[in-house]
């Protein structure tokens, strides 16, 4: 896996977050996952990403996370995981591959799908094959988080 696809994404993560959610993730080691959902339950929001490079690019956030997460966005504190929490996740993720879209200089651009958001206990995201899922575990002060990022190149 080529470090050259994996950093615009952490850089990414750190703007975003930074800037609109005044929140510093620390990040803590990579790791290399298997997209499980072995934490328990988790709001995961995934982005698409196709061109020269296709993949995808997924937050999973832990419902207190989600919920202090979401808040934040939305300057309002949040109770329970509604439709505002998941539409903030969503947003969230797409400013994230936005972001890092913005960073790779590929010809044709890179294009990146709608978020979906996966909410539960017990699911495992799936690639092809031969794709290797990198995890990159943040904390912040509402709670921890993870970035997963598989791709391929054609």
């Amino acid at each position: 896996m080529d470090v050259q696809y994996i950093s615009p994404f952490l850089e990414a993560v750190d703007s975003v977050f930074t800037t609109m959610l005044d929140l510093q993730p620390d990040r803590q080691p990579v790791k290399v996952g298997g997209g499980d959902d072995d934490a328990g339950a988790a709001l995961t929001s995934i982005v698409g990403i196709s061109g020269r490079v296709h993949g995808v690019v997924a937050l999973r956030f832990p419902p207190p996370t989600a919920l202090g997460v979401a808040g934040r966005f939305l300057g309002a504190e949040m109770g329970a995981i509604n439709d505002e929490v998941v539409d903030a996740i969503s947003e969230l993720a797409n400013m994230v591959a936005g972001s890092a879209k913005a960073k790779f200089n590929q010809d044709p651009p890179l294009e990146l799908g709608l978020p979906t958001v996966v909410e539960g206990t017990g699911y495992k995201l799936k690639y092809p094959s031969k794709s290797v899922w990198l995890e990159v575990p943040f904390a912040t002060e509402v709670g921890s988080f993870s970035m997963e990022v598989t791709y391929c190149e054609q």
